[in-house]
Protein backbone atom coordinates (compact mmCIF):
# COMPACT_ATOMS: atom_id res chain seq x y z
CA UNK A 1 0.00 0.00 0.00
CA UNK A 2 1.37 3.83 -0.95
CA UNK A 3 1.33 6.27 1.34
CA UNK A 4 -1.07 8.56 0.53
CA UNK A 5 0.22 12.12 -0.80
CA UNK A 6 -2.08 14.28 2.21
CA UNK A 7 -0.70 11.75 4.78
CA UNK A 8 3.25 11.50 4.13
CA UNK A 9 5.58 13.99 6.20
CA UNK A 10 7.34 15.81 4.05
CA UNK A 11 7.66 18.72 5.71
CA UNK A 12 10.19 18.92 8.41
CA UNK A 13 10.98 21.93 10.62
CA UNK A 14 13.91 21.91 13.05
CA UNK A 15 13.60 24.21 15.98
CA UNK A 16 16.75 26.16 17.38
CA UNK A 17 20.45 25.41 15.64
CA UNK A 18 23.68 24.65 18.25
CA UNK A 19 25.25 21.69 17.45
CA UNK A 20 22.27 19.11 18.16
CA UNK A 21 20.63 21.52 15.40
CA UNK A 22 22.35 21.28 13.23
CA UNK A 23 23.51 17.86 13.43
CA UNK A 24 20.07 16.70 12.53
CA UNK A 25 19.83 18.90 9.99
CA UNK A 26 23.22 17.18 7.95
CA UNK A 27 22.41 13.81 8.52
CA UNK A 28 18.31 14.28 7.94
CA UNK A 29 19.45 16.35 4.11
CA UNK A 30 22.38 13.55 3.90
CA UNK A 31 19.56 10.57 4.22
CA UNK A 32 16.41 11.68 3.29
CA UNK A 33 17.36 15.31 1.38
CA UNK A 34 15.42 14.63 -1.56
CA UNK A 35 12.44 13.05 0.12
CA UNK A 36 11.61 16.03 2.61
CA UNK A 37 11.81 19.73 2.79
CA UNK A 38 13.66 20.66 5.82
CA UNK A 39 13.94 23.84 7.38
CA UNK A 40 15.64 25.17 10.67
CA UNK A 41 14.76 27.96 12.78
CA UNK A 42 17.06 29.68 15.32
CA UNK A 43 18.15 33.34 16.36
CA UNK A 44 21.55 34.47 16.53
CA UNK A 45 20.37 36.34 19.74
CA UNK A 46 20.11 33.25 21.54
CA UNK A 47 22.97 31.72 22.91
CA UNK A 48 24.04 27.97 23.02
CA UNK A 49 25.13 25.89 26.06
CA UNK A 50 28.35 24.58 23.77
CA UNK A 51 30.50 22.75 26.31
CA UNK A 52 30.43 19.90 24.69
CA UNK A 53 33.84 19.81 23.36
CA UNK A 54 34.76 16.26 23.90
CA UNK A 55 33.72 12.85 22.20
CA UNK A 56 33.70 9.10 22.14
CA UNK A 57 35.02 7.08 18.74
CA UNK A 58 31.32 6.83 17.38
CA UNK A 59 31.27 10.57 16.34
CA UNK A 60 34.17 8.66 13.39
CA UNK A 61 31.19 6.93 12.31
CA UNK A 62 28.61 10.08 12.12
CA UNK A 63 31.21 12.04 10.42
CA UNK A 64 32.16 9.15 7.77
CA UNK A 65 28.30 8.68 7.32
CA UNK A 66 28.03 12.73 6.25
CA UNK A 67 30.85 12.20 4.21
CA UNK A 68 33.46 14.44 5.71
CA UNK A 69 37.15 14.72 5.47
CA UNK A 70 39.03 13.80 8.72
CA UNK A 71 41.44 16.41 7.92
CA UNK A 72 38.96 19.05 6.99
CA UNK A 73 37.04 18.59 10.01
CA UNK A 74 40.17 18.73 12.65
CA UNK A 75 40.79 22.54 10.86
CA UNK A 76 37.88 23.82 10.79
CA UNK A 77 36.97 22.96 14.31
CA UNK A 78 40.57 23.62 16.13
CA UNK A 79 40.21 19.85 17.07
CA UNK A 80 42.38 17.28 18.93
CA UNK A 81 42.59 13.82 19.37
CA UNK A 82 41.42 11.97 22.02
CA UNK A 83 42.37 8.46 23.26
CA UNK A 84 40.55 8.66 26.49
CA UNK A 85 39.39 10.53 29.54
CA UNK A 86 42.34 10.60 32.51
CA UNK A 87 40.20 10.71 36.19
CA UNK A 88 42.23 12.13 39.13
CA UNK A 89 41.22 12.04 42.69
CA UNK A 90 37.95 10.07 42.20
CA UNK A 91 38.82 7.05 44.41
CA UNK A 92 40.98 8.71 46.57
CA UNK A 93 42.85 11.99 46.77
CA UNK A 94 46.11 11.42 44.44
CA UNK A 95 44.81 8.24 42.45
CA UNK A 96 44.94 8.24 38.69
CA UNK A 97 43.49 6.26 36.03
CA UNK A 98 42.34 6.48 32.36
CA UNK A 99 39.21 5.08 30.91
CA UNK A 100 41.41 4.51 27.68
CA UNK A 101 39.28 3.63 24.30
CA UNK A 102 40.04 0.36 22.53
CA UNK A 103 40.81 -3.15 24.50
CA UNK A 104 42.72 -3.59 27.30
CA UNK A 105 45.49 -6.66 26.43
CA UNK A 106 44.10 -9.73 24.66
CA UNK A 107 40.75 -12.32 25.80
CA UNK A 108 42.31 -15.38 26.06
CA UNK A 109 39.70 -17.93 24.82
CA UNK A 110 36.02 -17.29 26.86
CA UNK A 111 37.83 -14.97 29.45
CA UNK A 112 38.68 -11.56 29.40
CA UNK A 113 41.90 -10.04 29.41
CA UNK A 114 41.35 -8.59 33.54
CA UNK A 115 40.65 -12.23 34.60
CA UNK A 116 44.04 -13.39 33.67
CA UNK A 117 45.51 -9.98 35.07
CA UNK A 118 44.02 -10.56 38.34
CA UNK A 119 45.52 -14.16 38.59
CA UNK A 120 48.48 -12.74 37.92
CA UNK A 121 48.44 -10.01 40.75
CA UNK A 122 47.07 -12.79 42.91
CA UNK A 123 50.11 -14.77 42.52
CA UNK A 124 52.88 -11.51 42.48
CA UNK A 125 52.46 -10.01 40.10
CA UNK A 126 53.01 -6.09 39.99
CA UNK A 127 51.96 -4.58 36.86
CA UNK A 128 48.85 -1.97 36.37
CA UNK A 129 46.45 -3.03 33.91
CA UNK A 130 47.18 -0.07 32.04
CA UNK A 131 50.39 -1.67 31.06
CA UNK A 132 48.70 -3.07 28.59
CA UNK A 133 46.50 -0.52 27.00
CA UNK A 134 48.20 0.78 24.08
CA UNK A 135 45.49 4.08 24.24
CA UNK A 136 46.73 4.69 27.99
CA UNK A 137 50.37 4.44 26.84
CA UNK A 138 49.97 6.46 23.62
CA UNK A 139 47.72 9.38 25.51
CA UNK A 140 50.47 9.59 28.02
CA UNK A 141 53.35 9.59 25.84
CA UNK A 142 51.19 12.37 23.92
CA UNK A 143 51.64 10.19 20.76
CA UNK A 144 49.10 9.62 17.63
CA UNK A 145 48.69 8.29 13.97
CA UNK A 146 45.48 6.86 12.83
CA UNK A 147 46.10 2.58 11.91
CA UNK A 148 43.33 0.19 11.80
CA UNK A 149 45.94 -2.82 12.94
CA UNK A 150 48.96 -3.28 14.92
CA UNK A 151 51.70 -4.26 12.38
CA UNK A 152 52.96 -8.03 12.83
CA UNK A 153 50.00 -8.08 15.52
CA UNK A 154 46.27 -9.17 16.17
CA UNK A 155 45.56 -6.58 18.20
CA UNK A 156 43.95 -3.32 16.54
CA UNK A 157 45.19 0.17 16.54
CA UNK A 158 44.16 3.25 18.39
CA UNK A 159 40.40 4.02 19.11
CA UNK A 160 39.92 7.45 19.09
CA UNK A 161 37.26 10.42 19.24
CA UNK A 162 38.23 14.41 19.19
CA UNK A 163 37.84 17.35 21.18
CA UNK A 164 36.65 20.10 18.92
CA UNK A 165 35.26 23.51 19.29
CA UNK A 166 30.75 22.69 19.64
CA UNK A 167 30.37 26.55 17.97
CA UNK A 168 32.78 25.62 15.36
CA UNK A 169 31.43 22.26 14.43
CA UNK A 170 27.95 23.66 14.60
CA UNK A 171 28.80 26.04 11.95
CA UNK A 172 30.54 23.28 9.67
CA UNK A 173 27.92 21.54 9.67
CA UNK A 174 25.50 24.56 9.02
CA UNK A 175 27.52 25.06 6.02
CA UNK A 176 27.27 21.57 5.22
CA UNK A 177 23.56 21.68 5.41
CA UNK A 178 22.94 24.90 3.25
CA UNK A 179 24.62 23.37 0.47
CA UNK A 180 21.94 20.46 0.50
CA UNK A 181 18.72 22.29 0.35
CA UNK A 182 18.08 23.10 4.19
CA UNK A 183 16.74 26.24 4.73
CA UNK A 184 17.66 28.72 7.76
CA UNK A 185 15.71 30.99 9.29
CA UNK A 186 16.39 33.58 11.63
CA UNK A 187 14.05 34.40 14.07
CA UNK A 188 12.23 34.35 17.61
CA UNK A 189 9.45 32.42 18.63
CA UNK A 190 6.40 33.99 19.55
CA UNK A 191 4.31 31.06 20.18
CA UNK A 192 3.43 27.71 19.63
CA UNK A 193 0.06 26.70 17.88
CA UNK A 194 -1.72 23.29 18.22
CA UNK A 195 -4.29 21.26 16.16
CA UNK A 196 -7.53 20.20 18.24
CA UNK A 197 -5.54 16.68 18.19
CA UNK A 198 -3.32 18.32 20.76
CA UNK A 199 -0.37 17.49 17.88
CA UNK A 200 1.84 21.06 16.52
CA UNK A 201 0.57 22.79 13.70
CA UNK A 202 2.89 25.84 13.80
CA UNK A 203 5.42 28.12 15.34
CA UNK A 204 4.74 32.04 14.85
CA UNK A 205 7.59 34.28 15.03
CA UNK A 206 8.22 37.74 16.57
CA UNK A 207 8.52 39.27 13.23
CA UNK A 208 4.80 37.18 12.24
CA UNK A 209 6.11 34.47 9.94
CA UNK A 210 4.07 31.04 10.63
CA UNK A 211 6.01 28.12 10.10
CA UNK A 212 4.24 24.75 9.65
CA UNK A 213 5.02 21.33 9.42
CA UNK A 214 4.63 17.47 9.88
CA UNK A 215 7.16 16.66 12.22
CA UNK A 216 9.13 18.90 14.67
CA UNK A 217 12.10 18.47 15.90
CA UNK A 218 12.72 20.51 19.29
CA UNK A 219 16.99 21.00 19.55
CA UNK A 220 15.64 24.07 21.97
CA UNK A 221 18.25 23.01 24.52
CA UNK A 222 17.24 22.86 28.31
CA UNK A 223 14.28 25.73 26.96
CA UNK A 224 12.60 22.70 25.92
CA UNK A 225 10.27 25.09 24.28
CA UNK A 226 7.98 22.32 22.47
CA UNK A 227 8.44 19.24 24.05
CA UNK A 228 7.81 20.69 27.61
CA UNK A 229 7.06 24.16 27.17
CA UNK A 230 3.97 22.92 25.15
CA UNK A 231 3.51 19.23 24.70
CA UNK A 232 4.35 18.59 28.49
CA UNK A 233 6.06 15.37 27.86
CA UNK A 234 7.45 15.25 31.57
CA UNK A 235 10.46 14.59 33.22
CA UNK A 236 12.42 11.98 35.24
CA UNK A 237 14.60 13.49 38.01
CA UNK A 238 17.82 11.78 38.67
CA UNK A 239 19.04 14.16 41.03
CA UNK A 240 18.78 11.70 44.10
CA UNK A 241 21.76 9.75 42.04
CA UNK A 242 23.37 12.52 40.39
CA UNK A 243 23.08 15.42 42.60
CA UNK A 244 25.12 17.87 40.95
CA UNK A 245 22.82 20.86 39.55
CA UNK A 246 25.54 23.43 38.06
CA UNK A 247 28.54 24.12 36.15
CA UNK A 248 30.92 26.94 35.31
CA UNK A 249 32.38 26.63 31.97
CA UNK A 250 35.54 28.99 30.94
CA UNK A 251 38.33 29.01 28.07
CA UNK A 252 42.02 29.27 28.70
CA UNK A 253 44.95 29.60 27.08
CA UNK A 254 46.54 26.72 24.98
CA UNK A 255 49.23 24.74 26.37
CA UNK A 256 51.57 23.06 24.20
CA UNK A 257 52.05 20.49 23.47
CA UNK A 258 48.51 19.29 23.26
CA UNK A 259 47.62 16.08 24.95
CA UNK A 260 45.43 13.81 23.23
CA UNK A 261 42.56 12.91 26.16
CA UNK A 262 40.68 14.97 28.74
CA UNK A 263 41.05 14.92 32.15
CA UNK A 264 38.45 15.04 34.95
CA UNK A 265 39.78 15.87 37.83
CA UNK A 266 37.23 15.55 41.43
CA UNK A 267 37.39 18.36 43.84
CA UNK A 268 35.84 18.81 47.23
CA UNK A 269 32.17 19.73 45.90
CA UNK A 270 32.48 18.23 42.45
CA UNK A 271 34.99 17.96 39.47
CA UNK A 272 36.51 20.16 37.11
CA UNK A 273 36.78 18.93 32.94
CA UNK A 274 40.11 20.04 30.96
CA UNK A 275 39.70 19.82 27.22
CA UNK A 276 42.79 20.83 25.34
CA UNK A 277 41.43 22.14 21.74
CA UNK A 278 44.51 23.87 19.14
CA UNK A 279 43.56 27.23 19.97
CA UNK A 280 42.19 27.13 23.76
CA UNK A 281 41.20 24.45 26.52
CA UNK A 282 37.92 24.00 27.50
CA UNK A 283 37.29 24.39 31.28
CA UNK A 284 34.64 23.85 33.42
CA UNK A 285 33.89 22.78 37.36
CA UNK A 286 30.45 20.56 37.45
CA UNK A 287 28.97 21.04 41.07
CA UNK A 288 26.15 20.45 43.52
CA UNK A 289 24.91 23.69 44.80
CA UNK A 290 23.29 21.79 47.68
CA UNK A 291 27.24 21.13 48.61
CA UNK A 292 28.79 24.17 47.23
CA UNK A 293 27.84 27.99 46.80
CA UNK A 294 28.69 29.47 43.14
CA UNK A 295 31.41 31.71 44.77
CA UNK A 296 33.13 28.46 45.91
CA UNK A 297 33.25 26.74 42.88
CA UNK A 298 34.82 30.24 40.61
CA UNK A 299 37.42 30.03 43.13
CA UNK A 300 37.89 26.34 43.06
CA UNK A 301 37.82 26.85 38.86
CA UNK A 302 39.43 29.68 38.70
CA UNK A 303 42.53 28.69 40.76
CA UNK A 304 43.14 24.79 39.02
CA UNK A 305 43.51 25.95 35.55
CA UNK A 306 47.03 25.46 34.02
CA UNK A 307 47.06 28.72 31.90
CA UNK A 308 45.50 32.11 32.00
CA UNK A 309 41.31 32.34 31.74
CA UNK A 310 40.03 34.29 28.33
CA UNK A 311 36.76 35.39 29.51
CA UNK A 312 34.35 34.82 32.82
CA UNK A 313 33.23 31.94 34.15
CA UNK A 314 29.74 31.38 32.93
CA UNK A 315 27.11 29.98 34.92
CA UNK A 316 24.87 26.84 33.50
CA UNK A 317 22.09 25.39 35.38
CA UNK A 318 20.66 22.20 35.26
CA UNK A 319 18.46 19.15 36.09
CA UNK A 320 20.15 16.24 35.65
CA UNK A 321 17.32 13.55 34.31
CA UNK A 322 15.54 12.17 30.99
CA UNK A 323 12.17 13.61 29.14
CA UNK A 324 9.60 11.01 29.78
CA UNK A 325 8.66 11.30 26.24
CA UNK A 326 11.15 12.16 23.97
CA UNK A 327 9.21 11.84 20.83
CA UNK A 328 5.58 13.41 21.86
CA UNK A 329 2.58 13.30 18.91
CA UNK A 330 4.52 14.81 16.07
CA UNK A 331 7.22 16.19 17.66
CA UNK A 332 11.08 14.63 18.26
CA UNK A 333 13.54 16.30 21.21
CA UNK A 334 16.76 15.89 20.47
CA UNK A 335 19.86 17.22 22.38
CA UNK A 336 19.46 18.96 26.02
CA UNK A 337 15.64 19.16 25.57
CA UNK A 338 15.31 15.61 25.84
CA UNK A 339 17.65 15.56 28.84
CA UNK A 340 20.90 16.03 30.76
CA UNK A 341 23.76 14.18 31.90
CA UNK A 342 26.44 16.16 32.81
CA UNK A 343 29.73 15.76 30.83
CA UNK A 344 31.46 12.85 32.89
CA UNK A 345 31.78 10.34 30.17
CA UNK A 346 31.85 12.85 26.96
CA UNK A 347 28.29 11.96 26.23
CA UNK A 348 26.23 14.88 25.20
CA UNK A 349 27.41 14.67 21.93
CA UNK A 350 26.93 11.22 21.22
CA UNK A 351 22.86 11.33 22.83
CA UNK A 352 22.59 13.72 19.85
CA UNK A 353 24.41 11.38 17.23
CA UNK A 354 22.34 8.52 18.81
CA UNK A 355 18.96 10.39 18.84
CA UNK A 356 19.55 11.39 15.37
CA UNK A 357 20.37 8.13 13.76
CA UNK A 358 17.07 6.30 15.71
CA UNK A 359 14.90 9.11 14.27
CA UNK A 360 16.44 8.29 10.65
CA UNK A 361 15.86 4.69 10.79
CA UNK A 362 12.51 5.17 12.97
CA UNK A 363 11.21 7.94 10.25
CA UNK A 364 7.57 8.67 9.86
CA UNK A 365 6.42 7.81 6.17
CA UNK A 366 3.02 8.90 7.57
CA UNK A 367 1.30 11.04 10.44
CA UNK A 368 0.21 8.08 12.28
CA UNK A 369 3.64 7.95 14.14
CA UNK A 370 1.94 6.15 17.38
CA UNK A 371 3.76 2.91 16.97
CA UNK A 372 7.36 4.79 15.45
CA UNK A 373 7.70 6.92 18.58
CA UNK A 374 6.93 4.34 21.17
CA UNK A 375 9.93 2.19 20.15
CA UNK A 376 11.93 5.62 19.60
CA UNK A 377 11.30 6.21 23.01
CA UNK A 378 11.64 2.66 24.41
CA UNK A 379 15.22 2.77 23.55
CA UNK A 380 15.90 6.00 24.10
CA UNK A 381 14.94 5.50 27.88
CA UNK A 382 17.22 2.10 27.89
CA UNK A 383 19.77 4.23 26.23
CA UNK A 384 19.83 7.14 28.76
CA UNK A 385 19.56 5.08 31.44
CA UNK A 386 22.45 2.51 30.76
CA UNK A 387 24.46 5.98 30.53
CA UNK A 388 22.96 7.53 33.59
CA UNK A 389 24.26 4.31 35.33
CA UNK A 390 27.73 4.22 34.11
CA UNK A 391 28.21 7.57 35.57
CA UNK A 392 26.95 7.27 38.55
CA UNK A 393 29.27 4.41 39.08
CA UNK A 394 32.26 6.85 39.20
CA UNK A 395 30.27 9.23 42.24
CA UNK A 396 29.69 6.11 43.74
CA UNK A 397 32.90 4.01 43.98
CA UNK A 398 35.10 7.02 45.71
CA UNK A 399 36.72 6.59 49.13
CA UNK A 400 37.42 10.55 49.49
CA UNK A 401 36.36 11.66 52.74
CA UNK A 402 36.90 15.28 52.45
CA UNK A 403 33.91 16.65 51.45
CA UNK A 404 29.80 15.74 52.51
CA UNK A 405 29.14 15.27 48.06
CA UNK A 406 31.52 12.16 48.16
CA UNK A 407 29.37 11.07 51.45
CA UNK A 408 26.67 11.20 50.06
CA UNK A 409 27.38 9.66 46.72
CA UNK A 410 29.18 6.41 49.20
CA UNK A 411 26.40 5.84 50.32
CA UNK A 412 23.01 6.34 48.40
CA UNK A 413 21.07 3.67 47.09
CA UNK A 414 21.21 2.61 43.59
CA UNK A 415 19.33 2.01 40.38
CA UNK A 416 18.72 -2.07 40.91
CA UNK A 417 20.58 -2.83 37.42
CA UNK A 418 23.95 -0.91 38.74
CA UNK A 419 23.43 -2.77 42.01
CA UNK A 420 23.15 -6.11 40.80
CA UNK A 421 26.27 -5.40 38.46
CA UNK A 422 28.49 -4.15 40.82
CA UNK A 423 27.40 -6.93 43.06
CA UNK A 424 28.26 -9.75 40.07
CA UNK A 425 31.82 -7.95 40.00
CA UNK A 426 32.68 -7.34 43.28
CA UNK A 427 31.73 -11.37 43.85
CA UNK A 428 33.49 -12.90 40.44
CA UNK A 429 34.73 -9.77 38.44
CA UNK A 430 32.00 -10.29 35.34
CA UNK A 431 30.72 -7.95 33.38
CA UNK A 432 27.92 -8.41 31.48
CA UNK A 433 26.18 -5.76 29.08
CA UNK A 434 23.33 -5.51 27.24
CA UNK A 435 23.91 -5.98 23.54
CA UNK A 436 23.15 -2.29 22.39
CA UNK A 437 24.85 -0.43 25.37
CA UNK A 438 27.13 2.10 24.81
CA UNK A 439 29.88 1.14 27.10
CA UNK A 440 32.35 -2.25 26.84
CA UNK A 441 32.95 -4.22 29.20
CA UNK A 442 36.52 -2.97 29.10
CA UNK A 443 35.05 0.14 29.90
CA UNK A 444 33.47 -1.28 32.94
CA UNK A 445 36.65 -2.58 34.11
CA UNK A 446 38.53 0.25 33.92
CA UNK A 447 36.39 2.34 36.63
CA UNK A 448 35.82 -0.58 38.59
CA UNK A 449 39.49 -1.41 38.97
CA UNK A 450 40.70 2.13 38.30
CA UNK A 451 38.48 3.49 41.72
CA UNK A 452 39.94 0.54 43.80
CA UNK A 453 37.39 -2.47 43.55
CA UNK A 454 39.26 -5.53 43.41
CA UNK A 455 36.75 -8.66 43.42
CA UNK A 456 37.27 -11.40 45.53
CA UNK A 457 37.29 -13.95 42.64
CA UNK A 458 38.54 -14.41 39.09
CA UNK A 459 37.32 -16.73 35.95
CA UNK A 460 38.73 -20.21 36.81
CA UNK A 461 40.03 -20.34 33.27
CA UNK A 462 42.56 -17.69 34.67
CA UNK A 463 44.03 -21.05 36.70
CA UNK A 464 44.86 -22.89 33.46
CA UNK A 465 48.11 -20.44 33.14
CA UNK A 466 50.98 -21.50 34.97
CA UNK A 467 52.62 -18.01 36.49
CA UNK A 468 55.78 -18.86 33.94
CA UNK A 469 52.84 -18.86 31.04
CA UNK A 470 51.39 -15.89 32.48
CA UNK A 471 54.66 -13.73 32.90
CA UNK A 472 55.43 -14.45 28.88
CA UNK A 473 51.64 -13.92 27.89
CA UNK A 474 52.18 -10.17 29.66
CA UNK A 475 55.60 -9.76 28.96
CA UNK A 476 54.82 -10.24 24.74
CA UNK A 477 51.70 -7.61 24.93
CA UNK A 478 54.02 -5.10 26.86
CA UNK A 479 56.51 -5.47 24.26
CA UNK A 480 53.96 -5.08 21.48
CA UNK A 481 52.70 -2.20 23.40
CA UNK A 482 56.22 -0.83 23.75
CA UNK A 483 57.31 -0.91 19.97
CA UNK A 484 54.50 0.81 19.01
CA UNK A 485 54.06 3.62 20.72
CA UNK A 486 57.67 4.21 20.10
CA UNK A 487 57.02 4.27 16.60
CA UNK A 488 54.27 6.80 16.66
CA UNK A 489 54.40 9.98 15.61
CA UNK A 490 53.75 12.68 18.41
CA UNK A 491 50.00 14.00 18.50
CA UNK A 492 51.59 17.97 17.72
CA UNK A 493 53.19 16.72 14.59
CA UNK A 494 49.78 14.83 13.57
CA UNK A 495 47.85 17.91 13.85
CA UNK A 496 50.37 20.03 12.42
CA UNK A 497 50.30 17.14 9.18
CA UNK A 498 45.92 17.80 9.11
CA UNK A 499 46.50 21.68 8.55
Amino acid sequence: MKNTDLNQVRRVLIVGGGTAGWMTAAMLARILGEQIDLQLVESDTIGTVGVGEATIPAIQHFNAALGINEAEFLRETKGSIKLGIQFENWGRQGDSYMHAFGPVGRQLGMASFHHFWLAAQAKGDNSSFWDYSLNYQAAKAGKFSPQSQLPNSPLPGLQYAYHFDAGLYAAFLRRYSEQRRVKRIEGLIAKVEQKPSGDIATVVLTDGQVLSADLFIDCSGLRALLIEQTLAAGYDNWQHWLPCDSALAVPSEARYPIVPYTRSIAHGGGWQWRIPLQHRTGNGLVYSSRFLDDEQAKQTLLSNLDAPALAEPRKISFVTGRRKQQWRRNCVAIGLSSGFLEPLESTSIHLIQSAVVRLVQCFPATQDMTALSNEFNRQSQQEFEAIRDFIILHYHLNQRTDHPLWQYCREMALPDALAQRLELFRHSAQIFRQQDELFTEVAWQQVLLGQNLLPASYHPLADSLTKAQLTGFFADLKQVVSKTVTALPSHQSFLQSQS
